[in-house]
């Protein structure tokens, strides 16, 4: 594990983080700043790809951002970084300050890859899909490592994370430079960020990972991704979503019933 900071690798901190995760509100999680060694970072954040490279990009109902797994289009150094955090030396890192055993990155675009935002973008709140569409594994935890220099707290975009019955929003987390935040991702670990007001130039970045481990009886049953409405929002909005999220996710589960998948 080159490219971490050693003050979070040590036997010690191993179970100060996995102290910190059990503890935390209002699911377990984890806020790790100067994550990456500077240098490293520095290096990454010269070299993240600009907003028009990144191959996907949402605009909907429910979030506006863009997204990247093609990591050949990226420079070597986020290659690197990716070969690393799929390594077996940082999941059994991530399986010590965690307390889950057994987990893994798979080696595709619902593994790894970057996120993006300009200014306007949001992602509603949500939980994330459980299980891989395609290997059959149940996610079970994210990984972000920002990398927004100078940012400002009136761009907003801070990470928030929500009740279980979508209540309120209990923490906020400002997606600072050279910060990791890692939590647990299950059926009521909703987050999202809300709409930004960024100036021209200046972009919302982070590199995702996602854990899985094989599956394990009673875990909850096949279902993508699911956007749930803020209580503030209007009433088309929430009758929109639940509309939307309902066909999405029956249609879904229906189609990988019979092997379909996209």
């Amino acid at each position: 594990m080159k490219s971490i900071n050693p003050q979070y690798t040590s036997t010690e901190a191993i179970q100060q983080l996995k102290q910190a995760f059990q503890t935390a509100k209002p699911y377990n999680h984890l806020v790790m700043d100067n994550f990456l060694l500077p240098e490293v970072a520095e290096r990454l954040f010269e070299h993240f790809p600009a907003i028009e490279v990144l191959n996907k990009h949402y605009k909907g109902l429910n979030e506006n951002k863009s997204e990247g797994s093609n990591f050949n289009d990226f420079d070597v150094s986020l290659q690197q970084l990716r070969q690393e955090i799929m390594s077996p030396e940082v999941a059994q890192w991530v399986s010590q300050i965690t307390s889950i055993e057994g987990v893994f990155v798979t080696d595709d675009k619902l593994g790894t890859g970057l996120h993006q935002g300009s200014d306007g973008s949001f992602l509603d709140i949500h939980i994330d899909f459980n299980i891989h569409n395609e290997k059959n594994v149940h996610r079970r935890l994210n990984m972000l490592i920002y990398f927004n220099k100078d940012w400002k707290a009136e761009y907003g975009g801070d990470l928030e994370m929500w009740d279980a019955q979508m209540t309120r929003c209990e923490k906020k987390v400002a997606p600072l430079f050279n910060r990791c935040v890692i939590f647990e991702t299950n059926e009521i670990s909703y987050h999202g960020y809300s709409k930004m007001s960024l100036p021209e130039g200046v972009t919302r970045k982070s590199f995702y990972t996602y854990f899985y481990t094989e599956l394990r009886d009673g875990a909850a049953g096949y279902h993508d991704t699911v956007f749930k409405a803020k209580p503030e929002d209007s009433t088309a909005k929430k009758v929109g979503t639940k509309l939307k999220e309902t066909l999405k996710n029956f249609t879904k589960a229906q189609l990988k019933k019979f092997g379909i998948t996209w």
